[in-house]
């Protein structure tokens, strides 16, 4: 027998607590008694809302349904005023080499107060089908509107798999989305990849402090839903002319309100540089010994037309600003070329720069982990090894 929601009339009031309990809107007033529409996803919530305990799940699987029924991936698309960020680029790329394996549609929803240019750019890297959400409410981003919106995208569009980045965005929006809807949620993942004989969603990411990588499945309930760290994941080669379908979702009423007021967006200027948008990256760990021999790194780095990064050691000895650090706790980067000098490559600092095309490292230890990993290695005195490389590009500079 299917799952489906039952309604026992005998008990029901008609209070309507189930109806704003329900993340879909599904729920409605009928001649004074509660009524399941369509739109319903079995997550459960209004089961566990009605006091009365009128409201009942049969059959199936706690808040999971039919999980035939749900096919596809879907990315959250962060935006800043009507600019799509380059993590919903990245999110793309993995959620194409995810629908290849599983057979499904690849979508994205995207709130936002100017849809045209950036449905255009989803659809030129991967998005088959974009669904937007257009009001001057959503120039910038918001906790309860984009909760209730993605709520009901996902109810709409029924994907096995929901990715967004693990950025301060996804990181507030996510979890709240994944306790509505009842379904389980892996945050931070550095890996992902489909398992066809499980049909399930392989979720991987760093665990017991980054000492060991946890690979974790959601099976029982759909969908599946992961953050993913920005730089992990490699955005596709834009196809230009690429189109899809706007599916156009108008705001029901209310649903862009907010508790929330926002006066002011200030953008931060603190460490004005950007290292997860450098193509070459010089970064320094705890063998540069003091902050005063990050200027060798600094000007390696400009005559390279670089930027500085550092493990997190040398960030909380206070040798570098928290801006530059790369690493689990830091920012994650895929530089065409990585540097690394002085660093031992921990696990930690691993996962944050192990996608970089070409990764070179000077180390004194020739035990050190980074060897085992990284494109070129030279074990030997970076003191010695720098200022060489410093003179010798100034000399074929002229």
């Amino acid at each position: 027998m299917s799952a489906r929601i039952e309604i026992r009339t005998d008990i029901c009031t008609g209070c309507g607590i189930c109806i704003s309990a329900c993340p879909f809107g599904a729920i409605s007033l009928v001649e004074g008694l509660a009524q399941v529409s369509d739109a319903c996803t079995l997550c459960g919530a209004c089961v566990e809302a009605c006091p009365f305990r009128a409201i009942v799940l049969r059959g199936g699987g706690e808040g999971a349904g039919d999980l035939s029924s749900w096919s596809g991936v879907m990315i959250f698309a962060e935006q800043r005023d009507g600019k799509v960020d380059r993590s919903a680029f990245e999110l793309l790329g993995a959620a194409r080499m995810l629908a290849e394996a599983e057979g499904g549609p690849v979508s994205a929803a995207l709130f936002t107060s100017s849809g045209a240019e950036g449905c255009s750019a989803l659809f030129e890297h991967g998005a088959d089908t974009v669904y937007l959400v257009e009001s001057p409410a959503l120039r910038h981003y918001s906790t309860e509107p984009s909760c209730r919106l993605l709520c009901r995208t996902i109810a709409l569009a029924k994907p096995s798999m929901v990715l967004a980045a693990a950025t301060t965005t996804g990181r507030d929006l996510m979890p709240r989305v994944a306790r509505l809807i009842n379904t389980g949620l892996t945050a931070d993942c550095t890996g992902l990849e489909f398992d066809q004989e499980r049909n399930a969603l392989l979720q991987t990411r760093p665990a017991f402090g980054g000492n060991i990588m946890a690979t974790i499945i959601c099976e029982r309930t759909r969908p599946q839903m992961a953050t993913v760290r920005p730089g992990v994941m490699k955005a596709q080669a834009p196809e230009p002319g690429r189109t899809g379908t706007v599916e156009r979702i108008e705001p029901l009423p209310g649903e862009l309100d907010s508790r929330v007021v926002l006066r002011e967006f200030v953008a931060s200027t603190e460490g004005s540089v950007d290292i997860s948008e450098a193509e070459l990256i010089v970064s320094g760990g705890r063998g540069m010994k003091s902050p005063e021999n990050f200027a060798l790194l600094e000007e390696l780095a400009s005559l390279l037309g670089g930027s500085v990064g550092a493990s997190r050691a040398a960030v909380d000895s206070g040798w570098m600003p928290y801006p530059h650090q790369v690493g689990q706790t830091g920012k994650t980067v895929q530089p065409k070329v990585y540097i690394a000098c002085g660093i031992s490559g921990a696990v930690q600092h691993r996962v944050g720069m192990q996608s970089s095309d070409t990764i070179y490292a000077i180390n004194r230890d020739e035990t050190a982990p980074i060897f085992s990993f990284c494109s070129q290695g030279f074990a030997a005195d970076l003191f010695e090894v720098i200022p060489a490389l410093i003179r010798e590009i100034r000399r074929r500079k002229g």
